[in-house]
């Protein structure tokens, strides 16, 4: 008996260590991921200004300019020095926190970009939530309502109104809500960031499209999930149908939709760039096309990596959250 419960112990510790190590493995493989990732997207925001054809210095200042003060502005963005010493300063730069100065305003970038970030993330945050809120409960009853070829003329209708949803760009149909609920019936503002209201038409234009296809990608997982052993042995048992649909269906039906979400979390940061200048949102994606036009690039490019430091954030976690609901994923792919 103290023989087997030796070896019991053996082999839980055993099977301890290995998860132990699979974590770790999986730790390091995805810090070394998120390295090269940061280190690509600050060479690509450097290059950027270095690859557009043309002087930003000299369009930012006009054609008028003299050269005297074009050589000036050059010399204090530090753009008349070699490209590797650049280089090397903008990497200092972006690890302490200094993205330049504005060349139209010759504010930091830092500071723009700090009065820019709030509006856009709670826009985005809010649009990622009315998508959760309709995407999953919608998907789920649908999934219920339709598995096995039942209520077709209901599956019809869903697959046709979320494809065309999910088919229509954010700033068109941000038009189109524009023109019915701030034009037509004055029931919300045309543009702008003046209280509670103006929020409506902006994360609706960001989450009707995102929130159509998890709603298609929630159901097929749901039908699936619902044809599983599992779920016929809990029917077999009679258990209560809310406890077989949300306790053991949705649970094991939501992998592929936090992937998906995590990947569409994205997808509605990067989609506040034309919404925002739809309705003229004071946030990051307004300030990066006015900057563009205005061929700003210090502040294009502390904009650019913004986005795509958020985007790779959102990529970790979306990992991680994966990990933690499938950990033989993690020790697979470790």
């Amino acid at each position: 008996m103290t023989t087997l419960t030796t070896t019991s112990h053996k082999s839980v510790s055993a099977f301890d260590r290995a998860r132990v190590n699979a974590w770790v493995r999986f730790g390091v493989r995805r810090l070394g991921q998120l390295v090269v990732s940061v280190w690509v997207l600050i060479t690509a925001s450097f290059l950027m200004i270095h690859l557009i054809p043309g002087d930003p210095v000299r369009s930012s200042l006009g054609p008028t300019a003299s050269q005297s003060l074009i050589a000036a502005r050059r010399h204090a963005l530090g753009l008349d020095k070699p490209l590797p010493t650049q280089y090397g300063q903008y990497l200092k730069g972006v690890f302490t926190g200094d993205l330049g100065t504005s060349i139209s305003s010759q504010l930091p970038v830092r500071q723009i970009i700090g009065q820019r970030l709030p509006p856009t993330l709670l826009l985005a945050m809010l649009a990622f939530l009315v998508v959760i809120v309709i995407a999953i409960p919608l998907g789920v009853l649908m999934g219920v309502v339709t598995r096995g070829g039942r209520a077709r003329r209901t599956e019809l209708v869903f697959s046709s109104t979320s494809v065309v949803f999910n088919s229509m760009p954010d700033f068109l149909l941000g038009v189109g809500l524009v023109y019915i609920f701030a034009v037509s019936a004055g029931i919300f503002p045309v543009a702008g960031r003046s209280g509670p209201g103006s929020y409506v038409l902006p994360v609706l234009s960001l989450s009707i499209g995102p929130a159509a296809a998890l709603a298609r990608i929630m159901r097929v997982e749901m039908i699936s999930v619902l044809d599983t052993d599992y779920v016929r042995t809990a029917r077999a048992k009679r258990l209560p149908a809310l406890r077989i649909y949300l306790g053991h269906a949705l649970p094991n039906a939501l992998t592929a939709t936090i992937t998906l979400g995590g990947l569409l979390l994205s997808a509605l940061i990067a989609g506040t760039v034309l919404v925002e200048t739809v309705f003229a949102w004071p946030g990051l994606g307004s300030t990066i096309v006015a900057s563009i036009l205005a061929k700003d690039y210090p502040v294009v490019q502390g904009i650019v990596l913004v986005y795509g430091a958020g985007v790779l954030l959102i990529n970790l976690i979306v990992d991680i959250a994966l990990a933690l609901l499938d950990p033989r994923s993690v020790i697979k792919e470790s």
